[in-house]
C-alpha cells in the first residue's frame, strides 16, 4: 500500500493531479517552457491583485505589468495575522497552515491552497526518485528536531510512522548517545539519512573514531540527504567516507518546499516545476549569473497566500550554465544577517569566518563542533566542544588565519563548552552577529 501517497490524498490535497502536472512540465521544450513560466506568472500575479487585499495594497501606484517594478517581499511583511494576508477564495479551514521554523529570527504562519501543497510533494518525490527513493516504501534514518510539548511530540512521531521514518534525537550528541544510533542502525534496515547537516556530521566524526564505514554495517543504505544548514565540500567529504553511500545537499523552505536538490551530477538543481528563483541586488534588481546577490522566490501555483518576489533572506548565485528552465545553484553563501563587518569597512559573510576557523582547529579531529559569535565590531567568540582545550599554538593558528583571510587586529576569545546551544529546533547556527 502506498500509504504515504493515501495519507496526503485523505487530507485533500490532490497528489496524482500533482504529478501529472509535473509530467507535463518536464516533457516541454525551452521555449514551451518560457512561455508555460510567462503564463504562470502572470496569472499568479493577476490572481492576488484580485483576491488578496494585502497583495494588492502593496502594489498600490506600481506598474505591476513591469515584473521588475513588483515588490520585493520580506518575513517582516509576513508578520501579520495570516487571516489579513489570504486570498479571498479561501479561508483558513480550506488551506494547509504551517509555519516557518524561525531560524531567520522572523518566524510567521503562512498558508498553501491544497494543489500547492501537493506540487511541493510531488517535486520531492520526483527528486528523490533520483536517488532510488521511494517515500512510500523506502525507510528513512531522520535526524531532525521535536517538539517537546506532548501533543507535538506524538503529532511528529504518527507523521514520521506515515512516512515510514525513525527520528533520532539531536539534542543529545554525546558518545553514549551516538552508540545507540550506530545500534539502531545495524538492526534497521534504513534506505536513506535525511536530516540537519551538523548532527549528521558529527555522527561521521563518531563513526570515523570507532574506524566503523556505516554501509557495512546497514548495508540498505543507499543516500544521505543533508538539509537546513550549510555543507562544507570536506564534511562532504567526511559523510561519503564513514557512510559509504552519496551524499546529496538540499536547500528547501517550510513555506516554499524544496528550491534546490543535487543531482547525481553534482549540479544543485533549483526547483522549476513550481518555483521561479532570482537573484537580486541591494536595489532588487536582477544580477547576471555567477554574481551572488538576494535570492528571492515567487511560488507559482500558491493561490491562497502571495509568495511573489519573497526574499528569503538568503545570499546565493546561479551557475552561468543555467538555462530558464534548468537553473542550477552555485553557491548558498548564508543569510543576508549573518554578514561580518569589520572595523575597516570591508563586509565579508559570515560563513568565510566559520570557514578559515573550521580549517585550523578540527584538523586533529579534537573540536567537535563550533559556533562564532560577533559580540563588537573588532570582537569574536568562538565557542567550540572539544575532547581538550585548544593549544595556545592552536588559537595563534586560528588568529593567524583571520588575520589573513579577513582582516588583522581582530580579538577572538576562545570558550569551552560541554553542548552548544542550539535553536528550538535543533538546527546549529554557525555564525551570529549581535550588531
Amino acid at each position: 500500500m502506498k500509504l504515504f501517497d493515501l495519507s496526503l490524498r485523505l487530507k485533500g490535497f490532490p497528489l496524482n493531479e500533482a504529478k501529472k502536472t509535473l509530467a507535463v512540465v518536464k516533457n516541454l521544450s525551452s521555449e514551451q517552457y518560457s512561455n508555460y513560466l510567462s503564463k504562470q506568472l502572470r496569472a499568479i500575479v493577476e490572481l492576488h491583485l484580485e483576491h488578496t487585499p494585502f497583495y494588492k495594497d502593496l502594489c498600490e501606484g506600481i506598474n505591476t505589468n513591469n515584473w521588475n517594478d513588483l515588490p520585493v517581499l520580506s518575513k517582516t511583511d509576513l508578520q501579520q495575522p495570516l487571516e489579513g494576508r489570504l486570498s479571498d477564495k479561501f479561508n483558513s479551514k480550506t488551506v494547509y497552515i504551517n509555519k516557518t521554523s524561525g531560524s531567520s529570527g522572523t518566524p510567521f504562519i503562512f498558508a498553501k491552497d491544497n494543489f500547492a501543497h501537493a506540487i511541493t510533494w510531488a517535486t520531492f518525490m520526483q527528486r528523490y526518485g533520483w536517488f532510488n527513493i521511494d517515500l512510500n516504501i523506502s525507510k528513512q534514518a531522520r535526524f531532525y528536531g521535536i517538539p517537546l510539548d506532548t501533543k507535538g511530540y506524538f503529532k511528529e512521531r504518527f507523521k514520521d510512522w506515515l512516512g515510514n521514518r525513525y527520528r533520532f534525537s539531536i539534542f543529545d550528541l554525546s558518545d553514549n548517545a551516538l552508540e545507540k544510533v550506530l545500534r539502531k542502525f545495524k538492526r534497521t534496515k534504513f534506505n536513506y539519512i535525511n536530516g540537519y547537516t551538523s548532527v549528521i556530521v558529527q555522527f561521521a566524526k563518531f563513526l570515523e573514531l570507532k574506524n566503523i564505514t556505516l554501509k557495512t554495517v546497514c548495508p540498505t543504505l543507499e543516500v544521505c540527504i543533508v538539509t537546513s544548514e550549510m555543507l562544507f565540500d570536506d564534511d562532504k567529504t567526511l559523510l561519503e567516507k564513514q557512510f559509504g553511500i552519496p551524499v546529496v545537499n538540499e536547500y528547501g523552505a517550510a513555506e516554499l518546499g524544496l528550491i534546490a536538490f543535487q543531482n547525481k551530477n553534482d549540479d544543485w538543481l533549483v526547483n522549476s516545476n513550481h518555483l521561479y528563483v532570482e537573484i537580486l541586488d541591494d536595489n532588487n534588481q536582477p544580477l547576471p549569473h555567477g554574481t551572488t546577490g538576494k535570492i528571492v522566490i515567487t511560488d507559482l501555483y500558491n493561490r491562497a497566500h502571495p509568495f511573489i518576489r519573497y526574499q528569503l533572506g538568503d545570499l546565493g548565485s546561479l551557475s552561468t550554465k543555467s538555462t530558464l528552465q534548468h537553473p542550477i545553484l552555485e553557491s548558498l553563501t548564508g543569510r543576508t544577517s549573518d554578514l561580518i563587518t569589520l572595523p575597516s569597512g570591508k563586509i565579508a559573510a559570515g560563513l568565510t569566518f566559520y570557514y578559515v576557523t573550521k580549517a585550523v582547529i578540527t584538523k586533529d579531529a579534537n573540536v567537535k563542533e563550533f559556533v562564532i559569535e560577533q559580540l563588537e565590531l573588532d570582537t569574536f567568540r568562538i565557542s567550540y566542544v572539544a575532547n581538550k582545550s585548544l593549544s595556545i599554538t592552536q588559537k595563534e593558528a586560528v588568529q593567524q588565519a583571520v588575520d589573513r583571510y579577513l582582516e588583522p587586529d581582530l580579538k577572538l576569545f576562545f570558550e569551552q563548552e560541554i553542548v552548544l546551544k542550539r535553536e528550538k529546533s535543533g538546527k546549529l547556527k554557525q555564525f551570529k552577529s549581535y550588531l
